[in-house]
């Protein structure tokens, strides 16, 4: 970790447009402190959308990534442009959150990442997307996502 101070960050303490999609959407990373130790870091993102990119209709999810850093931590404004630049971005279920994934494990190289997509159903089906880098390091202790399956009626 040769990154000791913040002034590689562009958008913490700045005004930051939107990012007009995920691909000019700058993810941007901070030197984790106790590097040491495996904790677990809980991203969520209870309202995610992005929209059809077949019918243009929204699709709606939450979101949650549990990671265990390595040397770097996601900094957390460019976390949250990231996921707000879905939302008039055309992508599937599945490549919404495998793009997620895939940016959080290049930037940060984490010890172990899980990312559940729990999305809302549009046509009566809910497609859920679960993933994870292996297995979690034995000393970190691992919570549960809670988050409700869709039950359908009742």
């Amino acid at each position: 970790m040769s990154d000791t101070s913040h002034d590689h960050l562009t958008l913490l303490g700045r005004a930051a447009p939107l990012p007009k999609d995920p691909a000019s959407a700058k993810l941007e990373r901070i030197p984790n402190r106790a590097g040491q130790t495996n904790y677990v870091v809980r991203l969520t993102c209870p309202e995610f959308t992005s929209v059809c990119p077949l019918t243009g209709q929204p699709d709606f999810a939450h979101i949650v990534i549990d990671y265990v850093p390595g040397d770097w931590l996601v900094e957390s404004k460019s976390f949250k442009l990231l996921m707000a630049s879905y939302r008039n971005h055309g992508a599937f279920h599945e490549e919404c959150t495998m793009d997620i994934a895939g940016r959080l494990v290049a930037l940060l190289s984490p010890v172990w990442l899980r990312i559940g997509a729990y999305w809302f159903p549009r046509g009566g089906i809910p497609i859920d997307v679960f993933w994870q880098s292996g297995s979690p390091p034995d000393a970190a202790w691992i919570p549960a996502q809670d988050v409700p399956m869709y039950r359908g009626r009742g």
